[in-house]
């Protein structure tokens, strides 16, 4: 056989084996409804693997929403076991619920991990004609009655939009801030609807929820949780620089079921670091206020699997 036959062959072989590699007819499932932060990740993140040509075909976004979360991980775990063109929208979130055991029988080993993308940092808001001007006109509001106003976010009592306001408040002195009242909706689209129709005080949410609703004129932040002010909100300032040393990031990402191959779960490992990496995804993660914030494969599973106990450490502190 000629060299130039072999060469022929061994490239085919290579073809082949590279599209039996890329996924195809892929699905991102958001364990929400429409308007939240899962629901970004599936429709605005995920589609840039197809742009990227690191799957065939486009990315179907389907929204399914209970539980926080917990009836699509349930799905996922008792259905979709081995399925390697599924993906899973996930946050700190998800972890939360998890190390609270708000998913009952089931664990963060009952998936496998695959990538984190970016942080979306949480924000505290009020609607626009709100007397609160600052976060700390707010701690000092709540510092002489926790249970004077009503907070409402997209997750669960319990959960990481409930918690960081918590911790927050902690950070800004309030005692008793189990008495702070928070009513959860099933996203933050849902809980920015109560704000503007009058029928609640204060918002935690997160960047990518709060950029719209600013751009809308139907939110006013009183502090972006970050480190130091972020592109997307240059006016808002950290809590930080409000005297309240307290910083609250909620990851993006995704998982995906376990029992699919090692070699599918690192190809997915390997396109979302491609993804991360692209200048496509950049302008995304500036234009909707996401940090950068990058974990892939192995390393995304053992992250997960310390902040589960660390969220589970804190919260079991929080309900002393």
């Amino acid at each position: 056989m000629s060299r130039l036959v072999t060469l022929i062959l061994v490239t085919a072989a290579l073809s082949l084996s590279a599209a039996f590699a890329q996924p195809s007819g892929v699905q991102c499932i958001a364990p929400s409804d429409p308007g939240g932060g899962w629901d970004f990740t599936c429709r605005t993140i995920a589609p840039v693997l197809s742009e990227l040509d690191l799957i065939n075909g486009q990315v179907r976004a389907m929204n399914m929403a209970g539980a926080g979360g917990g009836v699509a991980f349930a799905h996922v775990v008792g259905q979709q076991e081995g399925n390697e063109n599924l993906l899973v929208a996930a946050s700190t979130a998800t972890t939360t619920r998890l190390a609270q055991g708000q998913f009952p029988g089931s664990t963060a080993a009952d998936v496998r991990w695959v990538a984190a993308v970016g942080a979306d940092y949480g924000v505290i808001g009020v609607a626009p004609d709100s007397p609160y001007t600052s976060l700390t006109e707010l701690m000092d509001e709540w510092a002489a009655e926790p249970a004077s106003l009503t907070v409402v976010g997209g997750s669960a009592v319990g959960g990481w939009d409930h918690l960081k306001v918590l911790l927050a408040a902690q950070a800004a002195g309030v005692e008793n801030v189990e008495r702070i009242q928070y009513v959860s909706f099933s996203s933050g689209g849902q809980a920015i609807i109560e704000i503007v129709g009058g029928r609640a005080d204060v918002f935690t949410g997160d960047v990518s929820e709060a950029l719209p609703q600013i751009e809308a004129g139907n939110l006013k932040i009183l502090a972006v949780l970050a480190d130091e002010r972020i592109e997307s909100m240059p006016d808002v300032p950290t809590a930080a620089e409000q005297g309240i040393d307290f910083v609250g990031a909620n990851w993006r990402g995704f998982y995906v079921p376990a029992g699919i191959s090692e070699e599918r779960y690192q190809y997915w490992a390997d396109a979302f670091r491609q993804l991360e990496a692209s200048e496509e995804y950049a302008e995304i993660r500036v234009q909707n206020g996401l940090a950068p914030f990058a974990r892939f494969g192995d390393e995304m599973e053992q992250f997960v699997l310390d902040q589960v106990a660390d969220i589970a450490e804190l919260s079991a502190r929080i309900g002393e």
